[in-house]
């Protein structure tokens, strides 16, 4: 292949657009993924990616210009709810995810089978992420959302890093935990609506969890891991945008088939060694940043 059939893609305005959000797309969810894995909570993408393809089945229903706004109220209520089920019945969050989010998901598909049409356009790119009908209103929400998104933990980088690995200290040193996993969690659900056109809500799952466990593979360092896994999400994000366009698949399944081949060779280089990491995902370097705190807390 010669260097101008290389370039053939960038002359189609739609695979710009496609690539551009696609890029920024990897890049939040390798992001914000790194919290949701650190505690423990990867199943919490699955779970709120199926309440958010709920509602936007059932604002599909009222028409189109509802579909991402009915999807992000939707995707908004059910993280409040499974952060205030978890904390108010004291079951797991898990156990809160497997319940409201599965539920959200079983209703929108009801509302669709019984009165919409399951085979639109719509429906399929929503599942497994498509470039086409890209728009620039999404394109500006997704900007918006990762500009918010970095914004909230850097000016949250303290709380995070606190509620993250002590949520018991972090209360003791003045850290509002419940607000702040309230916040992470709009953080997360604004994070996957936004994310919905290319990667898809059944895959976007994957993509808060792959460029997290590999970045944690490389390093031990909480800062580095942020830094590695937003670049690895942004590169297969791109790698993943591009070859799609040639295999003619879906973008969200090749997005996330090119973060599992970054996965098995970061495994290959690695090996055993990397593996252990990911067994204590919570144990890194940078806790010792809360030892002052901890001891003073607990004396």
């Amino acid at each position: 292949m010669d260097l101008a059939n290389a370039l053939e893609p960038f002359a189609y305005a739609f695979f710009q657009k496609g690539f551009l959000v696609a890029g920024l797309s990897g890049a939040l969810l390798g992001f914000i993924g790194v919290y949701i894995t650190l505690r423990g909570m990867s199943y919490i993408g699955h779970g709120l990616s199926h309440a958010i393809f709920g509602g936007f089945a059932a604002a599909s229903l009222v028409g189109a210009s509802f579909i991402y706004l009915g999807a992000g109220v939707w995707g908004l209520a059910s993280a409040l709810g499974i952060n205030w089920v978890s904390r108010k019945y004291r079951i797991g969050a898990d156990a809160a995810i497997g319940v409201i989010t599965t539920a959200s998901f079983a209703l929108g598909v009801a509302l669709l089978t019984r009165y919409g049409a399951s085979g639109s356009p719509s429906f399929d790119n929503a599942l497994f992420g498509s470039i086409y009908g890209i728009s620039s209103d999404q394109i500006v929400m997704l900007v918006l959302v990762t500009a918010a998104t970095a914004a909230f933990v850097f000016l949250q980088y303290r709380p995070l890093l606190y509620s993250t690995f002590d949520p018991e200290v972090a209360a003791v040193t003045g850290v509002n935990v419940a607000r702040t996993e309230a916040l992470l969690m709009l953080v997360l659900s604004l994070s996957i609506l936004a994310t919905l056109t290319v990667i898809g809500v059944t895959l976007v799952a994957a993509m808060l969890v792959i460029p997290a466990v590999v970045a944690r593979m490389l390093t031990d360092r909480f800062a580095r891991m942020l830094v590695i896994s937003t670049t690895i999400g942004a590169a297969c994000g791109l790698v993943g945008m591009y070859v799609s366009y040639w295999a003619a698949v879906p973008s969200g399944t090749m997005i996330v088939l090119t973060g599992a081949a970054v996965f098995v060779a970061v495994l290959g280089f690695t090996g055993a060694r990397g593996m252990r990491r990911t067994a204590g995902m919570d144990d890194h370097t940078d806790a010792d940043e809360l030892a002052p705190a901890t001891t003073a807390a607990r004396s």
